[in-house]
């Protein structure tokens, strides 16, 4: 049959990237105690086109995903699903990007009761020529109490979720497990949230968040100072978004930095 994607153009442009995007399939992610967990993930992924293609072969990508899906994957091998691409289109580079929620069983913070708690996360695997960076993503939920409500009210403060999103970039011989990256996270918080929480629970989390009062500013120092000092971590992307309880608005900070 005719191949009418590898006929030639004539417009004389190169795409910069073409490909396919919302494609879900299974993923099996190792974990950190050494199990498994297959997760639903959403791919994009896409390759240079040369100007004397007229299409790409979208099948081709379907077909690599496809034998990849059953491999048991950390972040940093998703290399060699996008070297296999790069190599079946004919194509001098490529990306590849993993969505899905991860699930880890987290324990309430008195009464210890185990429920599964999702995190939004992301491989990302970028191949220009020959050169390979490979980028982990999460998106953690958290509380943050305002330290200005704190100080100039005679009773309470006002509290509310926010999301700290992280894109760190490190080396292939490294490895930066999903678990730990969470808990750095969390750990820059006025307090983790939790899938469970009884009375005790409840009142540890207040009380802790009461205690631990946090600008979004002060949120993203305390991300990016964890950062900085991670022996791993070659370059990220960090900023938090606060919900805000008692405004029609959000507050926010961002920052990258490239070590």
């Amino acid at each position: 049959m005719k191949d009418v994607q590898n006929t030639q153009d004539t417009r004389n442009i190169d795409i910069q990237k073409v490909g396919i995007k919302h494609i879900e399939l299974p993923l099996i992610i190792q974990r950190k105690n050494n199990t498994d967990q297959t997760v639903c993930a959403q791919a994009r992924v896409c390759v240079s086109l040369p100007r004397n293609y007229k299409g790409t072969h979208m099948s081709r990508f379907v077909e690599v995903l496809n034998e990849w899906r059953t491999k048991n994957l950390l972040g940093v091998d998703i290399k060699g699903c996008l070297e296999k691409i790069i190599k079946k289109l004919h194509a001098k580079s490529g990306e590849l990007e993993f969505d899905f929620k991860y699930f880890i069983n987290k324990k309430s913070p008195v009464t210890k009761l185990p429920a599964p708690m999702s995190y939004d996360c992301s491989f990302e695997g970028i191949i220009d020529e020959d050169n390979y960076k490979f980028i982990l993503g999460v998106k953690v939920p958290v509380t943050t109490l305002c330290p200005c409500s704190k100080e100039i009210s005679e009773n309470g403060a006002h509290n509310q979720r926010a999301i700290i999103s992280v894109k760190i970039s490190y080396d292939e011989t490294e490895h930066v497990w999903l678990e730990d990256l969470i808990e750095l996270v969390e750990s820059c918080s006025s307090s983790p949230v939790y899938p469970l929480l009884k009375r005790q629970d409840e009142k540890y989390v207040t009380e802790h968040a009461w205690d631990n009062p946090k600008f979004v500013e002060d949120v993203l120092r305390d991300v990016v100072l964890k950062l900085r000092n991670h022996p791993a971590v070659k370059e990220f992307e960090a900023d938090c978004e606060a919900f805000e309880s008692i405004h029609n608005h959000s507050a926010w900070a961002y920052q990258t930095e490239k070590k």
